[in-house]
């Protein structure tokens, strides 16, 4: 997980935004978004991580970018939890590596699609013990959360969006449902967006994506 893409604004660092990209996809994915989204966010690094190359059992065992292997499909994802670890690990240091450069922790956002939503969701509240500035899950689900998740003050603190397709037959929206009424429940302050998409991005998503976005990084 060495392969990392790093966008750098026209102006100086202030902020940073740490995106993964989905399963079977690389970190070229979310380019276009991150130099579209730079247009109005012309102080903000984007950090693209690559997923490393592994085989992933739902889909025949076939080797491809994953965050983590897929064991089963229902009732819940079945998934090689050792394997999202190290991939919330490698997010870990990608923030630190941002804080130790400068960057407030504050101004930097996780976002992530798919099952890079699933890293950084995991990453931001179960893991990384610090602050944030926030949180961009797309078209995504929360493995590791439960009914009766317990965070921390700073955790209930840190904003979440949720963002998915209502036509999505990936992640079912009730899996990312799940996750928003999860935070929700725990005190996170966390809102959710729904489009008429599939398991896709959308030109209106983004643009809602960027609003939220200069909210919080140009307040």
């Amino acid at each position: 997980m060495s392969d990392t893409l790093i966008l750098e604004p026209p102006h100086r660092s202030d902020a940073c935004i740490i995106w993964l990209h989905g399963l079977g996809a690389d970190r070229y994915d979310f380019l276009p978004v991150a130099e579209a989204l730079q247009e109005v966010l012309g102080t903000t690094r984007f950090v693209l991580p690559q997923a490393p190359t592994r085989a992933v059992t739902i889909n025949g065992g076939w080797a491809m970018p994953s965050w983590y292997d897929i064991l089963a499909m229902s009732p819940e994802r079945a998934i090689d939890e050792a394997q999202l670890e190290e991939s919330a690990q490698h997010v870990m240091d990608l923030v630190q590596a941002q804080i130790d450069a400068g960057i407030d922790p504050k101004r930097i956002v996780l976002a992530g699609f798919s099952q890079g939503g699933a890293v950084v969701l995991h990453a931001a509240f179960l893991r990384w013990p610090g602050e944030l500035g926030g949180v961009l899950a797309l078209s995504t689900y929360a493995p590791t959360f439960t009914d009766d998740m317990q965070l921390s003050d700073t955790k209930r603190q840190l904003p979440v969006l949720c963002l998915h397709g209502t036509f999505d037959d990936v992640v079912l929206p009730a899996m990312g449902r799940a996750a928003h009424d999860r935070l929700a429940a725990a005190g996170v302050p966390v809102g959710w967006r729904d489009y008429p998409m599939a398991h896709e991005v959308l030109p209106q998503q983004i643009r809602d994506i960027g609003a939220w976005l200069v909210e919080r990084l140009h307040s």
